[in-house]
């Protein structure tokens, strides 16, 4: 028997260290393990009213035969900062020019202090890679379950296709909308191009609208709170 819908509290108060990944989710009250059957890695961390979405979703999708797998939730800003300068030293040849490297990293890379997965509701399921998503692929029947089922749990995908602006579609990222509305609009009220800096390339941040075109180029469902019930475990 399904447990009543939660009284969702009050938005947690957040502040613009939070929303940049400036702080430490290992030792933050919020924040818990994720561990196996959920995720084969260890040391994914999630915010506790997203873990428990999360687990009422992943059971209902193992009775229809479905297994989702985190195999990435919380980045914290030194650990977006290593993706993303890693990969700023490997297309130096390929794009020379600041702003063209910034941008091809872009295509699925957020700038530190600028990623959904600082805050704790938002993860990566199974694969990096659309093509496994799509007919025929390994996991074609994971990303129609998601598209049917995720938002009674409160999840939506952020990078979905067809949008102006912002990073490639992203078949495997999923938002915990219930939190990640509200932080976004923090982000929004409280956080500009100027407070995207401490990483190589920050430079381009203004130039290419980081905020504007990245943070804000999402998928409508992720900028609406939704007024409807979300489950929770028994």
């Amino acid at each position: 028997m399904e447990s009543p819908p939660p009284k969702l509290d009050p938005t947690p108060a957040v502040d613009t260290r939070y929303l940049l990944g400036k702080f430490n989710p290992a030792s933050h009250s919020d924040f818990v393990s994720v561990g196996k059957p959920y995720s084969d890695k260890a040391g994914m961390l999630l915010r506790k009213e997203t873990f428990q979405a999360f687990e009422t979703m992943w059971k209902a999708a193992a009775k229809a035969g479905v297994v989702l797998k985190i195999i990435s939730a919380t980045r914290t800003f030194d650990q977006q900062k290593a993706i993303w300068e890693g990969k700023w030293t490997r297309f130096e040849k390929e794009a020379p020019l600041p702003k063209d490297r910034a941008l091809k990293i872009l295509e699925y890379s957020s700038m530190p202090g600028s990623s959904r997965h600082h805050w704790g509701t938002d993860i990566d399921l199974n694969d990096l890679n659309n093509p496994t998503f799509e007919k025929g692929g390994k996991y074609e029947k994971v990303y129609d379950w998601l598209r049917l089922h995720a938002r009674e749990y409160g999840f939506a995908q952020p990078y979905t296709a067809g949008r102006s602006a912002g990073y490639h579609e992203e078949k495997w990222h999923w938002s915990y909308t219930p939190l990640s509305k509200p932080f976004l609009e923090a982000y929004k009220k409280n956080l500009h191009e100027s407070d995207i800096t401490g990483f190589k390339g920050a430079e381009t941040a203004s130039e290419i609208g980081i905020v504007q075109h990245y943070v804000l180029g999402i998928n409508a469902e992720c900028q609406q709170l939704s007024t409807q019930h979300h489950k929770t475990s028994n």
